[in-house]
């Protein structure tokens, strides 16, 4: 996978850097990176965060004033993290978030090690993906569940660094005329549709801008169905997510993934309450796993390579 060179930081942001390692993980100032510019997709392409310089970090050393002891978890001594349920592949592993398998499930166990805490600290609860989002107190210290950062949802919550960039697909049951699509003037006749609250279903819209309404279902697998069923010709999702759907169902196909040039892949970051003493400390945990090269290696073992899917301009 490539690797992609950052930016240097600014004097203005070497200052910042310096006062933050002063006074460890507990500003009340979250860190809110940037999203605006694309990234590869098999690599995030972090913005600038007001954190230490994830260099002078070694690979494996905790991040000081976030561990057990800091105050700044839910419950002190431990770490609550939070998905939906159930917990798909590619990004998780056999229905359980907790293993450390799939890209976010082992992602999430290389963020809560960066933080101190070893797999007996961690446990994990389940909270719907529309409710992570929503603004509140929240009963978990992150949530991973491939959340978009976005504006508009930055007014509701935080998030950390970004962790991955994806482009967003589409997938056809092999017969429909949908299969044959090559283009995004090709879908315009077809009925799309997507898991509500995310962001696949809003992509379509702008990129494709269909004749016929899409169609917002609870879940994935409501999404599934309704393709199987026929409802809808075809369905909007992130690319692993489309990748894993053609290869568990036989009587679909990847269609093709949208081009970066007209739609900017959604970069996914971990969701934290609004203003959580935990932002900046799980930052910059991402920020570590980016500059060591565990999130190249981590997507490289866990989702399929992209390389060779259509590109739908």
């Amino acid at each position: 996978m490539t690797r992609v060179s950052r930016a240097l930081p600014t004097v203005a942001t070497m200052l910042t850097l310096t006062a933050v390692l002063a006074t460890g993980c507990t500003a009340s100032a979250p860190v809110e990176p940037s999203d605006t510019d694309p990234a590869p997709l098999s690599v995030p392409d972090p913005a600038p965060l007001s954190v230490p310089d994830p260099a002078s970090l070694s690979a494996s050393e905790p991040v000081a004033g976030c561990g057990p002891g800091s105050g700044a978890t839910k419950n002190d001594g431990s770490l609550t993290l939070a998905t939906d349920s159930p917990a798909y592949p590619p990004w998780f592993a056999s229905d359980d978030p907790a293993n450390g398998e799939g890209y976010e499930g082992a992602v999430a166990r290389q963020v809560a090690e960066r933080l101190g805490y070893d797999s007996d600290s961690v446990r994990f609860v389940v909270v719907p993906f529309a409710d992570a989002l929503a603004p509140g107190v929240k009963d978990f210290d992150f949530a991973i569940n491939q959340f978009t950062i976005s504006d508009d949802r930055r007014s509701a919550v935080d998030f950390s660094s970004p962790y991955y960039a994806v482009a967003q697909a589409v997938v056809a049951l092999r017969e429909s005329p949908a299969a044959e699509a090559r283009s995004t003037a090709d879908l315009v006749r077809f009925r799309l549709g997507a898991q509500e609250h995310s962001t696949s279903l809003g992509t379509a819209a702008a990129t494709v801008q269909t004749e016929l309404p899409g169609t917002a279902y609870a879940t994935n697998d409501d999404a599934k169905e309704a393709l199987l069923a026929g409802e809808i010709d075809a369905l909007v999702v992130d690319l692993p997510t489309g990748l894993q759907i053609s290869e568990e169902l036989s009587e679909t196909v990847m269609v093709g993934q949208f081009s970066r040039s007209t739609a900017a892949p959604d970069r996914f970051g971990l969701v934290l309450e609004k203003d959580s003493p935990m932002t900046t400390c799980v930052s910059i945990a991402v920020e570590t796993l980016y500059d060591s090269g565990v999130l190249d290696a981590l997507a490289g073992t866990w989702i399929t390579d992209t390389a060779g899917v259509r590109v739908l301009d």
